[in-house]
């Protein structure tokens, strides 16, 4: 079954890494997969242009199999039973967990924003989903974003998250917030599929003094 699937990734895209671990969370190890080289703009090569004319860094990824996007739909998915439940069977942590992974486009544009800028106040660009919201909403969830067991709301945005430790936010500043990245940075999928280029590589501190 893994080696129906082709996933053309970039290191350190959280869109990339997001696929990455649904498919470790899914046992679909073994699949066929190609890394690709943003310095060399390789994401703007006519294999990659003709699946996603966009070509964009940070904020795609491709993946040769159709079937793949039926794991966002429960009464589709081929993959539905197959290793962890990403989708909660209970309305109630159904409906956060699809609140927080349609949250995470608004999250992704402030953060993008956000490390360009470098200087933009957190609590100004992130209204939807501010580290202190966040924080507010894993004292009450058991340690994960949509209910107490792990879900598709962190295979989407624990990578977001990851990102901004990348870049330096403070873990002083936001404890909850370094508590939820540190629990969750050594599990298995995620650990298995940490961008290679992070670990070559030391992060920056741009935004300590967010």
């Amino acid at each position: 079954m893994a080696k129906d699937i082709t996933l053309l990734w970039g290191s350190g895209s959280p869109p990339c890494w997001r696929i990455m671990i649904a498919l470790e969370e899914k046992n679909l190890q073994g699949y066929n997969q190609k890394l690709l080289s943003f310095e060399k703009g390789e994401h703007k090569s006519k294999e990659v242009m003709d699946i996603n004319p966009r070509g964009q860094t940070h904020y795609t990824t491709d993946v040769k199999n159709e079937s793949f996007l039926l794991f966002f739909s429960p009464q589709q998915s081929k993959y539905k039973s197959q290793g962890t439940k990403l989708i909660p069977d209970c309305d109630a942590e159904q409906a956060l967990m699809f609140q927080r992974v349609f949250e995470v486009n608004t999250f992704g544009d402030k953060m993008g924003m956000l490390v360009r800028r470098c200087r933009i106040c957190l609590s100004f660009v992130l209204p939807v989903c501010t580290p202190n919201s966040a924080a507010k909403s894993l004292s009450t969830s058991g340690g994960f974003l949509a209910g107490k067991n792990f879900s598709l709301a962190d295979v989407i945005v624990f990578p977001a998250i990851a990102y901004l430790y990348r870049f330096g936010l403070s873990e002083e500043r936001y404890p909850k917030l370094t508590e939820y990245y540190k629990n969750l940075m050594n599990r298995p999928s995620i650990k298995a599929t940490w961008p290679p280029t992070w670990k070559e590589t030391p992060g920056q501190d741009i935004l300590k003094d967010i």
